[in-house]
């Protein structure tokens, strides 16, 4: 695997997906949990045709800048690009905009690592 894989994922934002909704804050935007998720999303994505088979990748780390609120109805754009592989540490750049008008939403940096699907399964 090397760096310079990416994925870029679209997301409308619902009722679903805002800081009351989810429990993170109490108004009707879209919640930096609900951010996060989508950029791991876009983490997955970006590796998943890379991974051996048997094999997938688990959060370990997050930094993140949640910079501009999303209302319901808007679409986000979240991009995830790999900028380091050492071993089985997988580093990425991520950044998220709104669709309509190109306005950065947030950014950061999210670390996995790859892990053996069924023996990480099998962790009590």
């Amino acid at each position: 695997m090397q760096p310079g894989l990416s994925a870029t994922l679209r997301f409308p934002v619902t009722a679903d997906d805002t800081a009351r909704a989810l429990l993170s804050g109490d108004v009707e935007v879209l919640a930096t949990p609900r951010l996060l998720a989508w950029l791991e999303a876009a983490t997955c994505a970006a590796v998943a045709a890379a991974l051996d088979a048997g094999s997938t990748t688990v959060g370990t780390h997050v930094e993140l800048d949640h910079s501009a609120p999303s209302a319901p109805g808007s679409t986000v754009v979240v991009t995830a690009r790999l900028t380091e592989v050492a071993g089985r540490r997988l580093g990425f750049e991520v950044s998220a905009r709104d669709e309509a008008s190109g306005q950065p939403l947030g950014s950061g940096v999210v670390r996995r690592a790859v892990v053996d699907r069924a023996r990480f399964a099998r962790l009590p």
